[in-house]
Parts: structure tokens; C-alpha cells; sequence
């Protein structure tokens, strides 16, 4: 049973133990952070852990996703940091449900979402489609010394810009492997999702933790890349753009 304050009334308690149950289940171990800033955010909006109430005990929480307590409080610190909790010290003190998030003073990603028609299950699945695909195909592919030579030249500008850079840079590097196919048709259509995906993007937090987990998964897929080992690349790829959809998923819920 977790730390929490006081029941929603009318609601069994039976239910409200088996909403939390699914959604504090164990988070899969290669996109952890991203998985339980969503997992946080869906028990957040969803209302299983209601405004003004405490999330569970830091250790129970941790044992029940599956991560370190390392990587929770890096979670909590990220919805803290956007206004959906605050940490209270003292006897009766944890980390508890704001009433209401700190807007920002720029628009909202499920406002953006709204005026910009993006169905964000489409974009998200368009966007694996093809960059999952173009990773394999790049890894298939043999490549040349000047094409080896600009996609670690990507990498490095990736993972060593300013903060202020960093979705620029990323989008630079997810389209240094298109162009690797070969193919113009499949460089324009990745071009044209990053365009979409990046509205939203550009709405939410930079989170540090995964900007470093991102960065990570880059070289996990370049290596992969220039290894030309196109499985590899390509759960490596998978893997990478299934943290982006994690947290996105989070923040639009």
C-alpha cells in the first residue's frame, strides 16, 4: 500500500489499487528514465494519484517500476523542474501532486499538437517506420570515408553542443544516417516527420538525464552504422526513438 493521503471519495479502494498496480508496473530496462517520467505523468493525469496526495514511498516506488532510486529521483526532479509535483521535508513530508502544473510561457505541446493537426500516434509511428528502416538500410550499406568521416563528425556535434543546440544538432545526426541510404525519397520523408516531431519536441522539457541517455543510444546506433551491422542498428534505432515516444506520450497524455 503506498504513502498517499486521503481517498477520492466514492472511489473503492480495491480499483484505485489496481490502476496504480498497472501503471507502477516495471518499466522496460533500455529507455528507464523516459519510461518512468510516463509513467509518473500517466498516474499524474489520469487522476490515480490525485491532486494535493503523495506519490508512494521513494524505496516502494523504485521496487515497483524496476529502476534505481538514482534514476526515480531524476524523474521526479524532471516533473518537479515542469511543475506536476513538489517535495515537501519534514514527518509527514514526500513528494506530493501540484493542483495544478506551472504553465509555461511558451505553448503547450498538446495545444501545438491541436493547431498543428498532429496525430501524435501517427507521427510517432511514421517516424519508426522509416528512421528504424534507415538505419538498417545505411548499416547495409558500404560505406565511404568521407561518409564514414560526416556521420562521427555528426555524432560528436550532437553530443558536445550547447544545451540551446541540442534538438538541431539531434535532428543533424538522425538525417546524416538518412542520407546514408542513398536514397533522396527516404532522406525528404524523414526530414518531413523530424519536422512534425520536433513541434512537439520544442514543447516539452530538455531533460539532462535523457538528453545523456540519447546520446548514449547515438552511439550505440552509429557504431552499429559504421560496424555495418544492420540488426544492430536497427534495435539500437528502435530503441532510441522508443525513449522520444515515451516522453512524449508523458507530456500529451
Amino acid at each position: 500500500m503506498s504513502e498517499r493521503g486521503g481517498d477520492v471519495p466514492g472511489e473503492p479502494l480495491v480499483l484505485r489499487d489496481r490502476a496504480e498496480e498497472a501503471l507502477f508496473r516495471a518499466v522496460r530496462a533500455g529507455n528507464a528514465f523516459e519510461e518512468t517520467v510516463e509513467r509518473l505523468l500517466q498516474a499524474i493525469r489520469l487522476g490515480v494519484v490525485a491532486p494535493g496526495e503523495r506519490l508512494p514511498a521513494e524505496r516502494e516506488l523504485a521496487a515497483r517500476l524496476g529502476v534505481s532510486r538514482v534514476t526515480l529521483r531524476e524523474a521526479i526532479r524532471a516533473l518537479q523542474e515542469s511543475g506536476y509535483v513538489e517535495s515537501r521535508r519534514g514527518r509527514y513530508g514526500g513528494t506530493f501532486v501540484n493542483a495544478e502544473p506551472a504553465r509555461s510561457s511558451r505553448k503547450g505541446p498538446r495545444r501545438i499538437a491541436r493547431e498543428l493537426g498532429v496525430d501524435l500516434h501517427d507521427a510517432l509511428t511514421h517516424r519508426h517506420v522509416l528512421e528504424v528502416g534507415a538505419a538498417e538500410q545505411a548499416a547495409s550499406r558500404e560505406l565511404g570515408e568521407a561518409e564514414r568521416a560526416h556521420l562521427v563528425s555528426r555524432l560528436g556535434e550532437a553530443g558536445d553542443c550547447a544545451l540551446r543546440h541540442y534538438r538541431r544538432m539531434d535532428s543533424r545526426l538522425h538525417l546524416a544516417i538518412a542520407e546514408l541510404t542513398g536514397s533522396a525519397s527516404l532522406t525528404s520523408a524523414i526530414a518531413d516527420v523530424r519536422m512534425r516531431i520536433n513541434a512537439l519536441l520544442d514543447a516539452i522539457p530538455l531533460l539532462e538525464r535523457n538528453i545523456e541517455h540519447s546520446n548514449e543510444q547515438h552511439e550505440a546506433v552509429v557504431r552499429a552504422v559504421l560496424d555495418g551491422d544492420a540488426q544492430k542498428a536497427r534495435v539500437a534505432m528502435a530503441e532510441h526513438l522508443e525513449g522520444t515516444a515515451a516522453l512524449l506520450r508523458g507530456f500529451l497524455s
